[in-house]
């Protein structure tokens, strides 16, 4: 015990100003609060428990914390530290461009932490207000990949590394019934029971796959997936600044075995900008959500999540932009137009399924109409993924976890033609194309190994690197180190 407590106070030591800042500031929590079991930190949506008929539950242990946690339920202080180290040997690549991924030898460690904070204002409405630090950087700066692999990366290496608000939200709660359902209360929700039929209200800052395309198997960079379009839905052109985070309201009407939930969101000036638009008549977007809490195999529960969204901003039109070019003999650029506010929309099913008491399989798929500039997330117009995700519980290792999922993602001709002619999105351009879908496998196992500490080690393979047949495949071994405290 002594010499992991020597090693934890020699890594806080030679961490960064922020890191340690935040491992001091946890360490100040009062030695007399109880030891609560914490759900993951990752999105999660508590839903109510589902029909006898229905359960065949998978273990769920909850995440073991380095600190203890406040007694008092009317408040919330926690925090979490996410490293992440990858890297890719030579691949072949018959040419590159200026957003190619680099054929060569390189690698990249990103991190995140996070100071969770929260109280209860009343029995119904609550104060959530997160804190966060993002540093280090990506492979080849985050270009190259429709499916990056890794979630937690800044877009824009130029941003400061100054700590900033990640989450700022008002959360209120209209009970519709008098029945009560127990909540794991998280950063997201402080409450212990809710109604079972109510409406829920957020206003201000969050990150929109928080309430959104959530699933309990592929959503968490701490401690599942991290490519991009294995946790989100990739053609799923979400609200969000570079750093991922958007201002805006949700709502979210539950019912016993059925819930649903609309978002209003402030859209980015620019693609991947930091600056949002705040004339919500001019730019904005819409997100709708269905979702059914029922199994697709009988006596197994489910969920089935169905999305739809509709983006209004200062997007480029692909074909617009490739005409034009042609007509001056010169390269397309979606960035060069006026001021002007065109729309893309889009679909995303979800579906989430428990196999056995330890096994739960998960399935994404998504489209949008892919005419308009690829604007907030990432260059997919059209995604498909399915994995597995396992409890260590099953070879009695109850807080580890392991998974393999398979990802292809496409574009839809309007965007193909305008990257073969050499131009550029916000991610992808290697000068030319040979089209070809962008298919991923990623697989992890996530060891506990103190308390809070855990090890993560995994692999991804893509063919295609950003739907280019002329590239690949590339191999990226990762290794994640998570600090929950």
């Amino acid at each position: 015990m002594k010499l992991k407590l020597k090693f934890i106070f020699n890594m806080i030591a030679g961490s960064s100003p922020a890191i340690s800042l935040l491992a001091c500031a946890l360490l100040t929590i009062p030695v007399q609060a109880q030891q609560a079991d914490v759900p993951p930190t990752g999105p999660r949506q508590v839903t109510p428990s589902p029909s006898p008929a229905e359960v065949d539950p998978s273990p769920d242990p909850g995440t073991e914390t380095m600190l203890l946690h406040l007694r008092d339920t009317r408040f919330w202080l926690s925090g979490q530290a996410n490293f992440v180290f990858q890297t890719h040997p030579d691949f072949p690549a018959d040419y590159s461009g200026t957003h190619s991924l680099n054929p060569r030898y390189e690698k990249a460690t990103s991190r995140v932490m996070t100071l969770y904070t929260g109280a209860r204002l009343n029995n119904s409405t609550e104060l959530l207000v997160d804190i966060e630090e993002a540093g280090g950087a990506a492979l080849t700066e985050g270009f190259g990949l429709a499916g990056n692999t890794d979630l937690d990366i800044v877009r824009n290496p130029l941003l400061s590394k100054a700590p900033y608000l990640g989450r700022g939200m008002i959360h209120k709660v209209f009970a519709l019934s008098q029945d009560k359902v127990e909540n794991e209360r998280s950063f997201l929700s402080l409450f212990e029971e809710l109604p079972r039929r109510r409406l829920e209200l957020r206003f201000g800052k969050f990150s929109m796959p928080d309430f959104f395309d959530v699933n309990s198997v592929g959503a968490d960079t701490h401690f599942q997936f991290l490519n991009w379009t294995t946790d989100n839905n990739g053609a799923w052109d979400y609200a969000a600044d570079t750093r991922g985070y958007t201002v805006g309201l949700t709502a979210d009407y539950e019912d016993r075995n059925w819930g649903f939930r609309f978002g209003e969101a402030l859209m980015p000036k620019v693609a991947n900008g930091i600056d949002l638009v705040w004339k919500v008549w001019q730019a904005h977007a819409e997100n709708f959500e269905y979702e059914l809490r029922h199994g697709v195999i009988p006596r197994k529960s489910g969920v089935v999540r169905v999305l739809a969204y509709r983006n209004s901003a200062n997007m480029g039109i692909y074909r617009d932009q490739v005409v034009r070019a042609a007509d001056e003999g010169k390269t397309p650029d979606i960035t060069d137009h006026p001021w002007h506010i065109t729309h893309k929309y889009g679909f995303g099913l979800n579906l989430e399924q428990n196999l056995t008491r330890y096994l739960t399989a998960f399935a994404r798929a998504g489209w949008d109409d892919g005419r308009t500039e690829s604007f907030a997330y990432t260059e997919v117009d059209q995604t498909f993924a399915e994995g597995v995700g396992a409890s260590g519980a099953w070879w009695h290792r109850k807080q580890d976890r392991a998974g393999v999922a398979f990802v292809s993602n496409a574009i839809k001709k309007d965007h193909q033609n305008y990257l073969a002619a050499g131009g550029l999105g916000f991610l992808l351009g290697d000068g030319h194309l040979a089209y070809g879908r962008e298919n991923i496998f990623e697989s992890y196992y996530t060891v506990h190994v103190w308390r809070g500490i855990y090890l993560a080690p995994g692999v991804q393979h893509i063919n295609n690197p950003g739907y280019n047949r002329d590239r690949g495949p590339v191999v990226v071994p990762t290794f994640r180190a998570h600090v929950e405290f």
